[in-house]
């Protein structure tokens, strides 16, 4: 079996061409990318201060909510391995903003081998066109229980839940009110406390 040398340029890939995580395993470039389908999809540069403070605070909420308990939950980057129904194996490879697995037996060394449980994406400006249609129809096709799309130029959260295999959104949630998980009923967070500015 020949063996293939890492790459180091993301010049150097052929976005037309469809990969594998074999491939994306040789990817040694700055660039973040993730592979939806066997395709590379660019993620945003740095996320923003903003996004990053967003992604601090509910990941604070998440681990204390799960601490003790089987879920484990995790933050970007984590290499997500979706599992793509009739689809080639092993194409697909997201890192979503953070996610909770409660089958631990989905991870190995590498990540998550499986659809997780619930998961968090934070839009920014860059990125809402993926979050919100490509992202959103693949966690949906694989099974996430439930989908969390943070907007803090809205200051909202919307919330869908997989009903019969498909999302079923649920009201916004936005300032004054608390953010409730249907999956995890007593996983509530008050939405001011989420999007708070120093």
């Amino acid at each position: 079996m020949e063996v293939q040398e890492p790459i180091s340029d993301y010049g150097l890939l052929d976005l037309s061409k469809e990969y594998s995580y074999l491939d994306y395993l040789r990817w040694h470039f700055k660039e973040r990318v993730e592979l939806i389908k066997g395709r590379i999809y660019k993620m945003s540069p740095a996320p923003s201060r903003r996004h990053q403070d967003t992604s601090q605070i509910i990941n604070f909420w998440f681990y204390e909510f799960f601490i003790n308990k089987k879920c484990k939950v995790y933050v970007a980057p984590f290499d997500v391995r979706m599992p793509i129904p009739n689809g080639k194996k092993d194409s697909t490879v997201v890192q979503p903003d953070l996610c909770v697995i409660c089958d631990t037996s989905k991870l190995d060394d590498q990540g998550c081998n499986g659809a997780p449980d619930l998961i968090v994406e934070i839009l920014s400006p860059g990125n809402s066109k993926m979050e919100m249609k490509i992202k959103m129809d693949l966690y949906e096709e694989c099974g996430v229980k439930e989908y969390w799309v943070v907007e803090p130029a809205n200051t909202a959260i919307l919330v869908y839940v997989l009903r019969d295999g498909q999302y079923i959104g649920l009201k916004p949630f936005i300032e004054g009110m608390a953010v409730k998980s249907e999956l995890f009923p007593d996983l509530k967070v008050a939405v001011s406390d989420i999007f708070k500015e120093d």
